[in-house]
């Protein structure tokens, strides 16, 4: 799973993806705990199970710990692991995609790297 996500993927994808960019962002670092589900579901309009579905992703991942009536925590180590993921999907899943998207309108790769392509 990625960061990068749109509006076409499901809702928990999107849920990770806010989660996962708040991880790397540095807003929940490693120690911190995240929101409640409920504080979550609420926050984003969504189903609670829905939330449980994204976090338990990043429990299996190894990014989070579940304290019994306490609530989830990010674990040391978190984000780096968790950039390394986000990088490798986006080399493999979204940028042969973009690349594709911007020969096919003939920019020039150089041009937007240096910000000239818009």
């Amino acid at each position: 799973m990625t960061a990068l996500s749109n509006e076409d993927s499901p809702v928990y994808i999107r849920l990770r993806a806010t989660i996962a960019a708040g991880i790397l962002r540095g807003d929940f670092r490693a120690g911190d705990q995240l929101p409640s589900v409920r504080a979550l579901a609420a926050e984003h309009g969504a189903n609670p199970l829905t939330v449980a579905k994204a976090y338990q992703s990043f429990q299996d991942d190894g990014y989070v710990e579940v304290r019994r009536g306490v609530g989830m925590f990010v674990l040391p180590g978190a984000s780096e692991r968790l950039r390394l993921a986000e990088r490798d999907a986006f080399v493999r899943n979204q940028w042969p995609r973009i690349r594709e998207h911007i020969d096919l309108l003939g920019l020039d790769l150089t041009d937007l790297m240096e910000g000239a392509g818009a």
